[in-house]
Parts: structure tokens; C-alpha cells; sequence
């Protein structure tokens, strides 16, 4: 798929077909998410990958908050991602010093590129996914038993496209960008 048609038309589903995400597959896009740039190369995205039906319903009961469409999503989808970071390498030097006043807030930026570099190759491989940030992290970060040197950042669920969802509509370069 070119470059620019994989853009235009990756969709964030949230309904997925019962049909598997195999191993491979799911390797495969952890392998091209790992090409994603990062903070001097640090690499900092970590995937854990979750099949049992029986912890997504148990993460889709315990850690979505009431209203959210996140516990159809996680309890429905073959495959959830749940990405976590290595903390205090992004955006640090090697004593342990920031180097911008970001803080540590640029292991999020690199996060983010990692998660949209996941999502466009599973596209490409014609998976579907969603990124979903409203859950109990905290509460989800302990029962995931995530390292301690590790901090979980967001979920991807990850299957086989049900429908194809519309194009919303996006703002122009007219509002986007600015000449000086």
C-alpha cells in the first residue's frame, strides 16, 4: 500500500470480526512498530499482548469507566495491546539530567509515534485498530503486573476490520497551518 493511501484511509475501528490475529502477525507489527523514531534511539515502547478471553473481559469490567465505549471494544477484539514505555530514558540524558524542558514528557511524544507507526502497519496488513486512553492505568498498570521500570501508556485493540467505518471530517490547512 502507498504511503498516502495508508494515511487517508486507516480508520480507528471499534468492532472487530471473531476471526484471529495470529502470532505472526502481531510479531510482525511489533517488529515494524520498532522502527518508529525515538529520543536518540531509545526505543522506549514495550507491547505486552493479551488473547485470554477471560482477562480482556476482567480488564473490560474492572478498569473502563462506566460510559466508555472501551469494555465493548476490549471485550470483543482478538488482540489487545497494552503498550507501556521504559521511564526516564526519553528525554534524558545519560546522568539522568532533562535535555528540554519537556521533562519527561517526551517519552509520551515517542509513545505516540511508536502507537501511530503500530496502528498504520497493522492497517497495511489489513488488521484494524483502536488507541484507547480512558481506563484505570493505575489500577490496570498493577494487574497487568508491569514492571516497575515500565509505565503502561495505552491499549490497542487489534483485529480484523467489521465494516468500514466513514472518513470523519478533518479541519484544513487553512485552520492546521500558519506562515511567518
Amino acid at each position: 500500500m502507498e504511503v498516502q493511501t495508508c494515511i487517508l484511509t486507516r480508520r480507528s475501528h471499534r468492532k472487530f470480526t471473531a476471526e484471529p490475529v495470529s502470532r505472526e502477525e502481531v510479531e510482525k507489527l511489533v517488529s515494524l512498530a520498532a522502527y518508529a523514531p525515538s529520543w536518540k534511539n531509545s526505543q522506549i515502547s514495550r507491547y505486552l499482548a493479551i488473547t485470554d478471553a477471560q482477562v480482556k473481559k476482567e480488564i473490560s469490567e474492572r478498569f473502563c469507566p462506566p460510559g466508555t465505549n472501551n469494555a465493548f471494544i476490549i471485550s470483543t477484539c482478538p488482540v489487545l495491546i497494552a503498550q507501556t514505555f521504559v521511564k526516564d530514558r526519553s528525554g534524558f540524558e545519560r546522568d539522568g539530567s532533562y535535555t528540554t524542558d519537556r521533562g519527561a514528557g517526551w517519552q509520551y511524544y515517542d509513545c505516540g509515534i511508536a502507537a501511530q507507526t503500530f496502528c498504520l502497519a497493522a492497517h497495511d496488513m489489513g488488521l484494524s485498530t483502536v488507541i484507547m486512553g480512558v481506563f484505570d492505568r493505575r489500577g490496570l498498570q498493577a494487574y497487568l503486573e508491569i514492571p516497575e521500570e515500565q509505565e503502561l501508556m495505552a491499549l490497542i485493540a487489534l483485529g480484523r476490520p467489521a465494516g468500514e467505518p466513514a472518513a470523519p471530517k478533518r479541519k484544513g490547512t487553512d485552520e492546521l497551518l500558519t506562515w511567518r
